[in-house]
């Protein structure tokens, strides 16, 4: 069977970039994301699927026949920002997607689209992901929790993430892709007194600086050099005015692994570490972690060896070009932990394209051009690596 989604996702080009710049213009958040769902479940009823909700906002979709079921998954949410962009599109509801998940929504749409078209040709089965709460790294782990592989696992999947980076470039990595993804809540509770008698009391403010400093040296004392971890404390809440020390003060940040050991030995050292101090000052500590937290992201080689030149004969020959891990993390690892996964990082936009910002940033933008690519990118694996698995 010869595809040619390439030009395919070029003829539907302007129906790919309308979708992605309404749902930039309707970013929502975590689970509650009731426009993009409905966006998403009408584009598939309108191409010929029936679409099933899958936990509390997730979407999926198969095509084909009976055999061998390939993957692919796309994310959903925003995050909680105000868009500086300065695109006609641009977001008016304080939220944003600054990570370039509408482009990935956008582009698996129309690789079910043009999938479906030739559903005769499949040699096995597509299943098509659309999760929601990928920002919270919840999102992966509540649709397999409500049966997303009830049926059986898939056989391979692949998912894709903007980067900037020249478009077109489809960067990708053997093993270790991501890192871990644990969220903390560490409440320190003291005394509150006046500003001006401080023995009266016990200051949470000063516990926290001692244990900010501390959990810093599980990396330099605590962890081998060549270890990756990152334990980054990013949100300190404390206080109502600057005469009164509070009861109470809250401390929230996440830990990045690249080894489950590694993240394991972590996790056990925080509270050690915040209830120790706490109770050498004469406060107490509780310490929370959010969900299960997620694995690191590990590319499957030999899947990602089958599905690299297929890239570069669809896309050109160089298309795929290794680059460096990330201490960032992707909740698509909790789906290739279950099956053989790749994650392909795809350039859309670089600096010296005009592109500045990178992800996460209120100014960012990403090239339009990547969408039938994308969108080509995700279908051509999807077949080929089932005709080549009958």
């Amino acid at each position: 069977m010869k595809t040619d989604f390439v030009s395919r996702a070029q003829a539907i080009s302007g129906e790919i970039r309308e979708w992605r710049r309404d749902l930039h213009r309707h970013p929502e958040l975590g689970f509650d994301l009731p426009y993009t769902t409905e966006f998403v479940l009408t584009k598939l009823r309108t191409f010929g699927y029936q679409p099933r909700r899958v936990g509390k906002a997730g979407i999926a979709a198969t095509v084909g026949k009976p055999g061998k079921t390939f993957l692919l998954r796309a994310d959903m949410d925003a995050l909680p920002m105000k868009e500086e962009s300065g695109e006609p599109f641009a977001s008016q509801n304080g939220c944003m997607h600054a990570c370039g998940h509408d482009m990935h929504t956008a582009s698996l749409l129309a690789a079910a689209k043009m999938l479906k078209e030739r559903e005769d040709e499949l040699c096995g089965t597509v299943m098509l992901v659309f999760q929601p709460c990928e920002e919270r790294m919840h999102g992966a782990q509540q649709m397999l929790q409500d049966g997303l592989f009830e049926n059986g696992k898939p056989d391979a999947a692949l998912a894709q993430h903007v980067l900037r980076a020249p478009t077109g470039v489809a960067g990708v990595r053997p093993g270790f892709m991501n890192g871990s993804c644990d969220f903390f809540k560490i409440t320190l509770t003291g005394k509150g007194c006046h500003g001006a008698s401080p023995e009266s009391g016990v200051d949470p403010i000063r516990i926290a600086a001692h244990v900010i400093l501390a959990l810093e040296g599980i990396n330099a004392r605590e962890i081998a050099p060549d270890a990756m971890l990152v334990l980054t404390v990013c949100m300190v809440s404390a206080g109502t005015a600057p005469n009164i020390l509070p009861d109470e003060a809250v401390l929230q940040g996440s830990i990045r692994t690249a080894d489950p050991k590694v993240r394991a030995f972590v996790k056990k050292r925080v509270p050690e570490i915040c209830e120790g101090i706490a109770a050498s000052m004469r406060a107490s500590c509780r310490v929370e972690y959010e969900g299960p937290g997620i694995p690191p992201m590990i590319n499957d080689s030999r899947l990602l060896q089958e599905l690299s030149p297929m890239i570069d004969d669809l896309l050109g020959e160089g298309t795929v070009q290794e680059i460096p891990s990330m201490n960032g993390s992707e909740d698509f690892s909790v789906f290739a932990e279950q099956v053989p996964g790749v994650q392909v990082w795809f350039g859309a936009g670089s600096r010296e394209q005009g592109y500045e910002h990178g992800v996460h940033n209120p100014k960012v933008r990403f090239d339009e051009e990547a969408l039938p690519q994308m969108a080509a990118l995700y279908a051509e694996c999807a077949s080929r690596w089932l005709r080549e698995h009958i």
